[in-house]
Formats: structure tokens, C-alpha cells, sequence
């Protein structure tokens, strides 16, 4: 899974969703985006979410901002599901790395 991060980065925005972080939970897509930058964040399976395809859920800091980003990968591009402030939790798991 770490080889996302050591490519560029591409991102698929589904047109129905494109909007849907913003709305629910004031996160905008360029802060999606720039979290998968951040050098700390760290990525594991979201194995509660599975479906037909493998989820993860990608903890980061964006600035002054702890995000929680869902995400799966899609012909080799980044699709975010859903993306939200990091509860107190995922907070001190990142915390700690």
C-alpha cells in the first residue's frame, strides 16, 4: 500500500460525490488531496467497510487539520469515500507514530 506514496499521486472525484466531503463534514477536496502528502500519515486496511474492493482508511495532518480519509484505489487512482476531522482516538493513534 505504500506505493501510492512513492508515485504520483492521481485522483479519481467521482462527478455524483465530488462535493459530498464539503457538505457533510467541511473538508474540501484540496485537503483530501494534500493529506496523502503529509510524510507521517500512515494507511491501513478498512477491513469493517469491505465490499466488492479492498478499502483504507489514511490518517493525516493537513496543516493544523487531523483528517481521516477512506479511500480505495481504482485503475491505479486514489478515490476518496469519505473524508472527516479524525475523532480523539485516530487523533492519539497519530499521534503516536
Amino acid at each position: 500500500m505504500q506505493d501510492i506514496f512513492n508515485q504520483d499521486l492521481e485522483f479519481d472525484w467521482d462527478p455524483g460525490n465530488i462535493d459530498k466531503n464539503l457538505f457533510k463534514h467541511n473538508v474540501t477536496n484540496q485537503e483530501c488531496e494534500a493529506a496523502f502528502l503529509d510524510l507521517k500519515a500512515f494507511v491501513t486496511a478498512d477491513v469493517s467497510h469491505f465490499t466488492n474492493e479492498p478499502r483504507y482508511q489514511l490518517l493525516a495532518k493537513n496543516n493544523k487539520r487531523y483528517l481521516a480519509i477512506y479511500f480505495t484505489i481504482r485503475k491505479n487512482k486514489i478515490r476518496v469515500i469519505s473524508a472527516r476531522d479524525m475523532n480523539k482516538k485516530e487523533k492519539t493513534q497519530y499521534e503516536t507514530i
